[in-house]
This record gives structure tokens, C-alpha cells and sequence, in this order.
């Protein structure tokens, strides 16, 4: 018979230390050979990145840089492609002094000490480099370089992104391509004669609006005139964005567009005419949006098949492309059969034609997996993190989908269709009290063009493990569902991404699946502000959680990092022509509306988010006399890495819902210094 104890009382082998030790990050992969190489991004070693080798038939893996480097990039302050392969090399952007450096791929089991390859710059980080590839012939590299030593000169100079030729003796940079304002993915043909990249311009970010180039590539690190092979820098209703170009060994250049709404892919031979599509998926796609630096959808494999990662309702997929012949029309990829996977976070091949996936499941955390195309013997080659717990402590999510698009209330909301992942609170032998629906915890997802998906989060089991139900939110303007969904939020944030939260509370509780009397909404970054804004136009929340979360857009269109310094001209309008719409959107300019405690976390280092806005509505929440606690980080920038950190805010958290909800957490918590209002 199963124990009643009140929802959030609830003991459970999820700790917030688990929660932390577990959340090493694995991305990547990529393939050298038959070795495979990751990286690992560790929060217990205080954030460090590590790329990882292990060989196919199970030996390793071995730690590739020694500590304390860490490959991690600044370009776009979110980074991504921090290293890559070359023939004989490891190439790295070092995180301290975000230089670039190289080490021999050989060598042992021992790292080798980095060997500088770019200048000291005259400023702290005043240059920084991303994903670069090294050219066939091993001599230079081509690689995005952000250039920061101009900024401040004038009004609103910005970093100069540029693609940069490196030698690999050491020689001096010789910059490639400049004038748009981003640049990125160059990619060498594989004979070395042609050079591709990925540019565009403000306001678009991109998944908007970008153009796929390629040149020929002349002696002396010089570039002929370059071809517009696809996409487009008009942001009008043709406005078509492409992403992961890369070629094939036949001298083809593939790419995904969205221009049939949905990314699909499609090739162009430099001596060809026009691109072939390759796919005509709808309701599915090949590609995301680019937030990071090397993502990769599709690989090939050496008999010239692609397998490709495949996104349908925000759940990621494997399957198998046979490429059309040159002048034929789009084929189907047939699906994979590989159990427990939900997201996959990169691809890469073999010489031995398997696929390493970086990738989870609904049932474990991220792990790096060979798979035989043609369904043979999976191979392990980096395992999930052993939570050591059993996995009937895990609730599964369940894919819903309710209407929004107006009020919630009688009669309903109306408009479009949300979607979410629902997570039932699970803990074997463990009951709420009779009758008594779960408080609920409604989340939504950052960016706010990414998505949630159903793979195992110990930061949702963290919750449900403990008598909560979550609500995982893909408000309109997530990716996973299509560009037609992805641009609902196009002018409109802080109202479609608002409704759709309220609305799958509102949804879950008229259908008594929670207790609509107990309700919380959580989020981080974009979902910090949608927090904020949702706790002022709705009092259906009885407390919010905003990490590191937007509070006076005014202040972020004046005081962020350029990637995102014009996102917000889609999202609301440009600025300052519609400064109105601007000061109207602003949770900071509507707290005599909140009515609800308020728990704020937030990093002192960010430039994303800079901690005054978390600073001006904690004052805001301060004058208006409601309970709240501020706590801060320091060493943390724009999302927590450090063990002690992620502990500390998911117990402090917990503690919150505590005090609001009237329970006593299992977990012994320290109250956070200078909370206020709450009681003893």
C-alpha cells in the first residue's frame, strides 16, 4: 500500500547534487578515422570542456585537454564549434584567453600542451574563433573570427565577424570574407577548390533570413567571386533560412531549407545550374535553429547514404536518404529503428560506415552511440551518467496539445493549437493525499526559439520525483513544429508565449490533473521574462521562479551582445521606432500587477542578460512588499555551470515553493540570506 505524504514532501533519490553531477553536457561527436571524439562539458570541474577520443572498438575514452584548459568559445557569446579535427591536429579556442590553439592527434594517452596558433590581442578576448575546418591540404584553417577591438570606438560599433584564414605554421591571419554581419559554418570541398559559408544581416537572426555562399578558392589564401547557392537576406514573406552546409565526397554541397516551411534538404554541384531537393518532408523537418556554432543534422556515410536527424512535434528521430540521382525528384528517408532516443544533439560517420549519436532518450541522459545503419549491433562508446536510480522513479512525458490564443477562462481559449510535455509526479510506493490533484509547475523553455523535448531531465525528475506535476511548455514560436509555428511569436512575444503558459495550466486543471489553487511557472533567460509577464496578466499563479530573466526590454535592446542585439526587432518591433510597444511589453513596467512571491537567480557575469534587470524588478517586487528572495552567482554567466551553483538554486527553489505552497520539503534547506516575507 502505498505512503500519503503532501505533494513537494516527498523524499527522493533525485538530489540536487545528482542533479548537478549528472548534467554533464555531451555534444559533438565527430570522427576521426574510426575514432570517435566528444566533448563533455562538466559542471564539477567548474564549467571545464573537454573533448574526449575513444576508439570504436570500445578502448578509452581519454580526456584529450588537460585541466584547467577548456574549449569553449565567446564568438556570439553562446559559442559552439570550439574545436574541430584536422589531419594530423586538434584545433581549440581556449576559454581563458579565447585564442586558438592546436594539439597533435597522436601522442598517447597523455593531453599534449596547446600550441598557439593566433596572436595575444591588444584586449581581453578582443578576438575570439569559432568552427573552422581545416583545408584538405593541412596547410591553413578557415574559421569565423569575432573581432572586438573596434567596439566602443563610435556610437553602437559593434564586433566585426569575419571569416579568417589561419596557417597552420603560425603565419598571420588573412581575412576571407567580411561585411555581412554574421558569418558562419565555412566548409572546404573536399578538393579544396571551393569555400562555403552561412552569412546574414541584422535584424534577421538565423532561422529567419540567411544566404548559403560559395567561392572558388584561389593560391595565397584568396577567394574568387562568390555564387549564391540558396536562401535569401529579405525578410519579407519569401524569407527563407538555411542551415548545416556541409559537402559530400562526390563535391556536393548539402544544405536545409525551410523554404517549403519546413527544413529540408537539398544539394548543388558547383558545376551544376541549380539545387536538387533531396527531401519534401512536411510535418517533419531536417534542421534547427542555429543558437551555437556546428550543429549537423545529416552525415554521410562512405557508400554516400545520409543519415539524418529528423524533428517531428519536437522529438528527434534517426533515418536513412538514399540521395535522388542528379535531375530527380525528392525521395523519403526510411526510419531507424534505435531505442530510447528523443534528441539528438550531433552526428558524425565512421571509416566503417556506423553512426556515432550524441543523443537521450525518455529513459537516460545524454550518451554517445554507434548505430549500424542497416540495423546491426548498437555499441555504447560513451554511456549516459548512472544516476543510480531506479527508473521507476522517472515520469515519462506525454505529448499534449490544447487550445490558446485568447483568455483562459469559461468558454475557453481559441485560435491556434500549443503544445507541451506533460509529467505526472512518479515515486514508487509514494502518494499525494486522497483526493488531492499535484501543484504544477509550469515551465517555459528559453530562447524563445528553441523547443522542449521528452528526453530524460533530471531537472524536470528533480520536481516530479517529489510530488510535483510539470508542464514543459512549447508556446507558439518554438522550434520542432515547422516554420509556421515558429514565427507565431513574430512580433508578438510576451503575449502568444504568455497565453499558451496560462493556458496549458488553465487546460491541466479544468480536466482536474493539477490543483489549480497550486500553481507555479518557472523559466530561464526568454523564459524568465514570459514568467514575469505571465505572474502580470494572469493571477491564476500563486508564485514564480525567474532566472536570469528579462524584466525591461528597453534596457536589453540598448545593453546586449550582438548576436541578439536586433532579435528583438522580430519579436516586438524595431527599436526605438516602436519604443511604445517596447515600454507596454516590459514586466518592469507593470509590477503594481504582480500579486504573487517571487524566487530570482542570477549570474553577476552575464552580458546576455546583465544582472540589473534581475536587479530592477527585485526592487520593484521589494517596494510593493511581496515575498521574495534574490539570490546571486558569482562566476556564472548567462545560465549556472558550477556544481555548487545548480545545488544551491534547485534547493533554494525548493525551498520557495515550501513557504508559498505550505509544506516542508524532505531535503534540509537553508533559507537564502536576505529572503523577505516569507516565515520561519
Amino acid at each position: 500500500m502505498a505512503t500519503e505524504l503532501p505533494h513537494g514532501s516527498w523524499p527522493s533519490p533525485i538530489s540536487a547534487e545528482l542533479v548537478a553531477a549528472g548534467g554533464v553536457g555531451v555534444s559533438g561527436p565527430a570522427a576521426d578515422g574510426d575514432t570517435i571524439w566528444w566533448s563533455e562539458l562538466r559542471p564539477t570541474e567548474g564549467g571545464r570542456s573537454v573533448p574526449v577520443s575513444a576508439g570504436a572498438g570500445g578502448d578509452g575514452p581519454v580526456d584529450r585537454l588537460a585541466a584547467p584548459w577548456s574549449a569553449r568559445t565567446r564568438v556570439h557569446e553562446y559559442g559552439g564549434g570550439a574545436w574541430w579535427l584536422g589531419r594530423e591536429h586538434l584545433y581549440v579556442a581556449e576559454w581563458s584567453d579565447q585564442r586558438l590553439y592546436r594539439l597533435p592527434l597522436s601522442g598517447g594517452q597523455a593531453p599534449a600542451e596547446p600550441e598557439a596558433l593566433t596572436p595575444e590581442p591588444a584586449v581581453q578576448h578582443g578576438w575570439r574563433w569559432a568552427d573552422g575546418r581545416e583545408h584538405p591540404d593541412g596547410s591553413w584553417l578557415a574559421t569565423v573570427r569575432e573581432d572586438h577591438h573596434r567596439v566602443g570606438d563610435g556610437d553602437k560599433t559593434e564586433a566585426a565577424n569575419e571569416i579568417v584564414a589561419v596557417p597552420t605554421d603560425g603565419g598571420d591571419p588573412v581575412v576571407l570574407v567580411s561585411g555581412p554581419d554574421f558569418v558562419a559554418a565555412p566548409r572546404f570541398s573536399p578538393d579544396g577548390r571551393w569555400l562555403s559559408w552561412i552569412e546574414w544581416n541584422h535584424p534577421a537572426m538565423p532561422w529567419d533570413a540567411t544566404v548559403l555562399r560559395a567561392a572558388p578558392v584561389f593560391a595565397n589564401h584568396r577567394l574568387g567571386n562568390p555564387v549564391t547557392v540558396a536562401g535569401s537576406q529579405d525578410l519579407g514573406a519569401g524569407a527563407t533560412s538555411v542551415v548545416g552546409a556541409d559537402w559530400t565526397a562526390a563535391g556536393r554541397l548539402v544544405y536545409s531549407t525551410d523554404a517549403n516551411g519546413w527544413w529540408n534538404l537539398h544539394a548543388w554541384h558547383p558545376e551544376g545550374t541549380e539545387s536538387q531537393a533531396l527531401t519534401a518532408l512536411e510535418g517533419a523537418e531536417i534542421g534547427g535553429p542555429a543558437w551555437v556554432f556546428g550543429l549537423q543534422r545529416w552525415v554521410e556515410l562512405p557508400d554516400g547514404r545520409l543519415v539524418v536527424a529528423v524533428t517531428t512535434d519536437a522529438v528527434d528521430s534517426l533515418a536513412v536518404l538514399t540521395p535522388p540521382a542528379p535531375g530527380a525528384g525528392p525521395t523519403v528517408p526510411t526510419p531507424l529503428a534505435v531505442e530510447d532516443l528523443a534528441e539528438v544533439g550531433g552526428l558524425a560517420a565512421t571509416a566503417d560506415g556506423r553512426v556515432a549519436v550524441v543523443g537521450a532518450g525518455p529513459r537516460s541522459l545524454s550518451s554517445v552511440r554507434l548505430i549500424d545503419p542497416d540495423g546491426g549491433a548498437e555499441t555504447v562508446v560513451r554511456p549516459p551518467d548512472d544516476t543510480g536510480v531506479d527508473p521507476a522513479w522517472f515520469s515519462a512525458g506525454e505529448a499534449i496539445s490544447y487550445p490558446s490564443g485568447g483568455p483562459a477562462g469559461p468558454g475557453g481559449a481559441g485560435g491556434r493549437t500549443a503544445n507541451a510535455f506533460f509529467y505526472p509526479p512518479t515515486a514508487p510506493g509514494i502518494d499525494g493525499p486522497a483526493g488531492q490533484a499535484p501543484p504544477l509547475i509550469v515551465m517555459g523553455h528559453g530562447g524563445p526559439t528553441a523547443h522542449a523535448d521528452p528526453a530524460l531531465s533530471l531537472k524536470v525528475q528533480y520536481w516530479t520525483s517529489r510530488g510535483f506535476a510539470v508542464v514543459d511548455v512549447n508556446y507558439g514560436g518554438s522550434s520542432g513544429f515547422g516554420r509556421g509555428y515558429r514565427r507565431l511569436l513574430q512580433g508578438t512575444w510576451g503575449i502568444v508565449d504568455v497565453e499558451d503558459c496560462i493556458n496549458a495550466a488553465v487546460w491541466l486543471a479544468d480536466r482536474g490533473r493539477v490543483d489549480g489553487d497550486r500553481l507555479a511557472i518557472r523559466g530561464g533567460s526568454a523564459g524568465g521574462f514570459t514568467v514575469l509577464a505571465a505572474l502580470e496578466q494572469s493571477e491564476r499563479f500563486g508564485a514564480g521562479t525567474n532566472l536570469f530573466g528579462v524584466a525591461d526590454l528597453s534596457a536589453l535592446a540598448a545593453d546586449t551582445h550582438k548576436f541578439e542585439s536586433r532579435y528583438l526587432d522580430g519579436l516586438i518591433g524595431p527599436y526605438p521606432e516602436r519604443e511604445d510597444l517596447y515600454t507596454e511589453r516590459s514586466p518592469i513596467n507593470h509590477t503594481d500587477r504582480l500579486s504573487s512571491p517571487l524566487l530570482v537567480l542570477q549570474g553577476l557575469e552575464d552580458e546576455i542578460v546583465p544582472p540589473n534587470q534581475s536587479e530592477a524588478i527585485v526592487a520593484a517586487v521589494a517596494a510593493k512588499g511581496l515575498p521574495h528572495a534574490y539570490v546571486t552567482f558569482e562566476g556564472e554567466q548567462h545560465g549556472f555551470r558550477k556544481a555548487e551553483n545548480l545545488i544551491r538554486s534547485f534547493e533554494v527553489e525548493l525551498w520557495f515553493y515550501g513557504q508559498v505552497f505550505g509544506f516542508e520539503p524532505a531535503d534540509v534547506i537553508a533559507a537564502p540570506d536576505g529572503a523577505v516575507g516569507f516565515g520561519s
